[in-house]
This record gives structure tokens, C-alpha cells and sequence, in this order.
């Protein structure tokens, strides 16, 4: 297991996470300081490293901006064409009316008077107009021969109150009827005309020129000191220096990038250093080791998306979940371990890392406590409730103990903490994705697949009763002695059920299923006898393949009677026939031996449930004599060698098969018939 080339891809692959997980962390630097307004400052006294702006909130610049925007009245363009135009007209229109000496009569001079005034103060359209005495616009600027004034907004016009100020203001001495016959209105119209163009490029010159700062904070200067509640303007102050050494050192994100990888691949170390020590199955494994780093990694990805676009807050997210699902396949120990490297990542990213830290550490804890085997989806349940009730009464704590004060609870912090009780809910449905993608077995689907109602253990029920009643049997030793050296007993329950599932291709070949004395052996070659009885292996996986049961369970298949003979037609016949060669191929099953505890527990006890059948009486010693001579035989035979048992538990199984055997053969007393009396 452990070669030189797993470990260098082990390396590799932890190299690759830390590259991942590094380059999506965000290039800012942090700011060592956490804070809040109107929560106190937890650190010691700090001053001003050297002289920074007080920076004005996004909300202060904002308004600032909203209010030049609201007072900032429209350009408006004149175009001087218009009067020269319309007085021309005047002229020419009226030429023809008015003899030569009658030419400059004095109506013609007061309307081109009037026109010129007009005209320089300036003609709007109505609803131009209106909206500047609407909005109280007293002034706005109009440009002229390409220079911008500020006018009067009462001096403006429209063309019907131009053509009343000139009837209005005609001297008595001139007639009101002559004057009407001039059409006066005709030879009136806008000479203003707004100018978006000049208004936006101003507009953003002003917006421009907005200062992003309010104050200095000098060199030196005291900002908080620890226990300080941090109000308003210290709250300011803080943020200002966070922006300015935040921005300061944002041309070394290259450096920034070194010092995460270099962190993110330390803590990762770590974590493989333990599991090259502590759980070799793991380090060693590339399928194994993929799933826990890719835990690590999609945890990681979550919180530097979550941390980068401030999407939502980081306690959301379900990181219980690792231990959930890590537990459901691995030990205990692993889970943790799991969990713990994958929070220490993401407390880089969270606002409060010991506070996070302190949460999700223990969250951890109760996931390992509260879900020693996920075999129900009560299961599940509880222990997410657990989780939502240790994250509330930690936070509800931790917020008692640094600021003694109900009011400045979040309490908002508890519909996160719902939000991830409820996330926590889908794991079951991710550790059934887990199980399709990596080919693991959860104990989920070892307790389904041990229900008798399951199509293959009905139909074995029926086909061969016999074999069905020995698989129970075998379920039962199996199980009992798993238990008793620590092994997966689901496993070996599930497995034992499925292990003889190739005799229902022909069940009366095995004497369990045989009716009315008929053997249909009596008359075959014993190579072929034995052929047939070998076949139920290979039979067996075809059908266990075909059903898509997990390789965990066929491997109990593959293995129960490892590369054994099969020792009735093998001694029967090296009996009859002593002096021919015997082809031993022929008599041996094609394995593999055990290579688990398990698998190696099912062998020695389908083997005993079968052979303790042919004692006469049931004895402790028969029933011992008959485990030590089975189990020694196929220590003999190499057939456990695979098998990572100590001498001391294969004595632990053999004598839980023992005491299981003494109570399913056990003795019943006889009972007494009724006694006749004669009248």
C-alpha cells in the first residue's frame, strides 16, 4: 500500500488543492483588525501609523452627489440666428405695405426693438418653462458664443408671453389696431434650446470634485483604545485606515499570492502528514484521498465566493456537512481531523476567524457524538437540530460574555443559523451522490439492500429456501463476531445475506435445497460435481453485477470460499482414485482470498453454519472441537493470510461463533403428554 509512487501522488494531489484553494483567496490584504460599529474594540491602544483621510461613508458621498445632482439646473444653448432671422423677416414682410418715406414709421422701430430685448432675454418653449418654475430653478446657465452665464429664470419667455409684453408695453401714442396688423406673434419663437450634452459633461465635472474625505487624522493620534465602544466617528476613523493600508499594499498581490499558497499548503501538509501516520487507507488510496480533498476544496471554493462578492453571510454555509458525510464512509477520527483543516482554511476568509473557528469546531464535535452511523434519516434530523442548537447557544454565549448586553445581539445570526440547519437536511442526498461517484457503500444502502422484501433475497427465499435459511444463519454468526473485534457488522450482515445468491441458478445442486433424498451428484464425475458447486461463485457475481450491487457486497461474494477446494469432491475423489493424478484446478475456487475483516469473518462462518449441521449433538466441546478444526484448517490452507486479523481476534471469533451456535442448537425439553384416565 504504501509505495514510493501513491506517496509522490498523494503529494501531487494535495500540491494541486493548495493551488486551487490559493488561487481563487482574494488578492486584498486584510486588515489585522476586526470591528463594528457600536460594538467595542477588542484590541490594545491604537494610534495612527501616519497622517490618512477620513474617508466619508459610501452612503455621505452618495447623498453629496444626490444633492448637486438635484440642484444642478439645465444648459440651455442660445442661438443668436434666430432674432437676426425673424427681424429680417419683419422687414421684408412689411416692405411692401409702407411707402418709402413711411419705412422707419415708428411701429416698425418699436417691434424690432421689442424683438431684439425679446430675444436677448431669451425665448423657452411652455413646458421648458414651467418645469424651471416647478422645480424653483432661479437661475440656469445658457450658453453664448461658447460661454456659459448665469441667467435669470423670471427673464425668460415663451412666445405667448413675448407677444404680450410687446402689446402690453406699446407707448400711447401708437395705435393697438395698427399694431395688430403687423402679426406680431409671427415673427416670435425659441431661440433656446436645452443642451444635454453640456449639461452631463458639467454635471460630471461637479460630481468629479466631490471630496471622498471629511478631516485628517494626524501621525500618532489616538483613534480606540481596548474596551472603547466603537461609535460613529472612531467607526470612520477605522475604516478610513483600513481603506489606506489596504490600498497601499495592493501592488503586491504577486507577494500576497506567495503567502496564501505557502499558508494554504503548510495547513495542508499537516493534514496529509496525518493521514500518511494515522489513516494509510486514505493517504494511500487515490479514490479515498480525491473525496477528502475535494470536501476541502468545495468548502474552500463556497466560503472565497461568499468572502469575494459578499453574497451572503459565511455561517450559511453548511460545513457540518463534511463531517457528515466524511463519517459515513471513514472513521470517526478522520471526520474530525477532515473537518477541522477544512475550517482552519476557511477562517481566513471569515470577519471573526476565533469566533468562527470556536462555532464550527464545535459543531464538528457534535456531528461526531450525535452520528456514530448514519442509518436512518431520523438520524440526520436530530443531529441537525443539534448542530442549530450548539451554533445559538455558542454565539448567544460568546455575545453575553464580551459585551454583557441583550440589545447588541445580532439576532439575525439565528435565521442563518436556520438557513444552514436546513442546507444540513441535503446530505442525504449528497452522500447518495457521493456513493454513485466514487462506488463507496453508506450503511444507508446496506440496510435496504438487507431487506428480505429486496427482489434478489425475495426470489433466493423462494427459489432456494434452504440456502435463504443458511444465509440467515451465517448473517447471524457473522454479524456476532464482527462485533466482538470492532468490524463494520451492517457490512458483514448485508453481505452474508448475498454471498450464496449464485445458487439460485441451480438450487437443487446443494444439499440445503434438496427434496426427497434426490442428489443429482450421485451419478456425476466428482470434477464435474465439483465444477458445478465452484460455478455458484462466478454465477453469483454475474447477478450481483447485473442488480448494480456495490462492489463492497460482491467482493463477499467473490471471496467466501477464497481460493479453498472443494473438500467433499476433492477427498472423495483422492479416495477413490489414490493413484491418479488429480488436476487440483478443477476442485479450486477461483477466489480471491479475504482481504478485510469482514469478508474474512464471513468465510469462517458460512464454513462453520454449514459443517455444524452434520453434528449429532450439540455439545460446547463438539461445537468447539468442530470451530477450531474449520477455522485452523483454513489458517493451514493460507486462505486468511490476506486478512488484517490478529491470532488474538481470530480467538475472539471463534468463540463468539461458539456461544452463537450453543444458543441456535440449544436443547429443548420434551413436553410431557396428558395422561389418560380411565373413568
Amino acid at each position: 500500500m504504501k509505495s514510493k509512487k501513491s506517496t509522490i501522488q498523494a503529494i501531487v494531489y494535495f500540491t494541486i488543492a493548495a493551488l486551487v484553494i490559493a488561487y481563487f483567496f482574494p488578492r486584498e490584504v486584510k486588515f489585522r483588525y476586526q470591528f463594528y460599529e457600536g460594538k467595542p474594540w477588542k484590541y490594545d491602544l491604537l494610534t495612527a501609523p501616519g497622517d490618512f483621510p477620513i474617508y466619508k461613508t459610501d452612503d455621505e458621498v452618495r447623498a453629496e452627489k444626490d444633492s448637486i445632482r438635484h440642484r444642478f439646473g439645465p444648459y440651455y444653448r442660445m442661438n443668436p440666428d434666430e432674432k437676426t432671422e425673424q427681424i429680417e423677416k419683419l422687414r421684408a414682410g412689411y416692405a411692401g405695405l409702407l411707402n418709402r418715406q413711411t419705412k422707419e414709421t415708428p411701429y416698425l422701430r418699436y417691434i424690432e426693438n421689442q424683438l431684439n430685448r425679446l430675444y436677448d432675454k431669451g425665448i423657452l418653449p411652455v413646458q421648458q418653462l414651467e418645469n424651471l418654475k416647478r422645480e424653483n430653478f432661479r437661475q440656469v446657465y445658457v450658453v453664448k458664443n461658447n460661454v456659459a452665464e448665469l441667467w435669470n429664470t423670471a427673464d425668460f419667455h415663451t412666445v405667448e408671453s413675448a407677444c404680450e409684453r410687446i402689446v402690453s408695453d406699446l407707448p400711447v401714442s401708437l395705435d393697438a389696431d395698427v399694431l395688430a396688423s403687423f402679426h406680431v406673434a409671427d415673427y416670435l419663437t425659441e431661440n433656446l434650446t436645452e443642451d444635454r450634452d453640456m449639461f452631463e459633461k458639467m454635471l460630471n465635472e461637479q460630481l468629479k470634485h466631490v471630496s471622498l474625505s471629511n478631516g485628517m487624522v494626524q501621525a500618532g493620534e489616538r483613534i480606540v483604545d481596548r474596551g472603547e465602544v466603537i461609535d460613529h466617528k472612531i467607526y470612520n476613523m477605522l475604516r478610513s485606515l483600513k481603506t489606506v493600508h489596504e490600498s497601499k499594499s495592493a501592488g503586491n498581490r504577486r507577494l500576497i499570492w506567495i503567502g496564501q499558497l505557502v499558508l494554504v499548503f503548510g495547513i495542508l501538509l499537516c493534514c496529509g502528514l496525518y493521514m500518511a501516520t494515522f489513516c494509510p487507507e486514505i493517504f494511500f488510496r487515490r479514490r479515498n484521498l480525491l473525496f477528502t480533498l475535494l470536501c476541502m476544496i468545495a468548502c474552500c471554493l463556497l466560503s472565497e465566493i461568499f468572502a469575494k462578492h459578499d453574497l451572503f453571510n459565511l455561517y450559511i454555509l453548511p460545513f457540518a456537512i463534511v463531517p457528515i458525510v466524511v463519517r459515513t464512509f471513514f472513521n470517526s477520527h478522520t471526520a474530525l481531523f477532515t473537518h477541522l483543516i477544512t475550517v482552519l482554511l476557511c477562517s481566513l476568509l471569515a470577519p471573526f476567524p476565533h469566533e468562527f473557528l470556536l462555532l464550527q469546531i464545535l459543531a464538528g464535535v457534535v456531528v461526531i457524538f450525535s452520528l456514530k452511523e448514519l442509518t436512518q434519516r431520523s438520524q440526520l434530523v436530530r443531529c441537525s437540530i443539534f448542530i442549530f442548537v450548539t451554533y445559538a447557544l455558542v454565539y448567544l454565549s460568546l455575545s453575553l460574555y464580551q459585551e454583557g448586553d441583550l440589545g447588541k445581539i445580532r439576532w439575525i445570526m439565528f435565521l442563518y443559523f436556520g438557513i444552514n440547519l436546513i442546507l444540513l437536511l441535503f446530505s442525504y442526498t449528497l452522500i447518495y451522490i457521493v456513493e454513485k461517484l466514487f462506488g463507496y457503500t453508506s450503511p444507508i444502502t446496506l440496510i435496504e439492500l438487507s431487506n428480505i422484501n429486496t427482489p434478489i433475497l425475495k426470489k433466493l427465499s423462494e427459489t432456494c429456501p434452504g440456502t435463504f435459511q443458511h444465509s440467515l444463519q451465517v448473517s447471524i454468526l457473522a454479524s456476532a463476531a464482527g462485533s466482538e473485534i470492532g468490524a463494520d457488522t451492517q457490512l458483514i450482515r448485508t453481505g452474508a445475506l448475498y454471498h450464496d445468491i449464485g445458487k439460485m441458478t441451480h438450487p437443487a445442486l446443494f444439499t440445503e435445497n434438496q427434496k426427497g433424498g434426490i442428489n443429482p451428484h450421485r451419478d456425476m464425475p466428482f470434477e464435474k460435481s465439483a465444477q458445478l458447486i465452484i460455478h455458484h461463485v462466478t454465477e453469483g457475481v454475474k447477478i450481483a453485477e447485473k442488480a448494480s450491487l456495490p462492489k463492497a457486497v460482491i467482493d463477499f461474494i467473490r471471496t467466501h470460499h477464497g481460493t479453498g477446494k472443494t473438500k467433499y469432491f476433492y477427498n472423495s475423489f483422492r479416495n477413490a482414485f489414490p493413484d491418479v493424478p488429480v488436476d487440483e484446478k478443477l476442485f479450486t475456487y477461483p477466489g480471491p482470498n479475504p482481504f478485510s475483516k469482514e469478508t474474512a469473518i464471513l468465510m469462517m462462518a458460512d464454513s462453520v453454519e454449514a459443517a455444524s449441521r452434520s453434528l449429532n449433538e450439540y455439545t460446547e466441546e463438539k461445537l468447539r472441537a468442530q470451530v477450531d478444526k474449520l477455522v485452523d484448517g483454513q489458517l493451514a490452507d493460507g486462505l486468511l493470510k490476506n486478512a488484517p486479523l490478529t491470532f488474538r481476534e481470530i480467538e475472539m471469533i471463534k468463540n463468539s461463533f461458539v456461544e452463537k451456535l450453543k444458543t441456535m442448537y440449544h436443547t429443548r425439553i420434551s413436553y410431557p403428554d396428558l395422561a389418560v384416565t380411565k373413568p
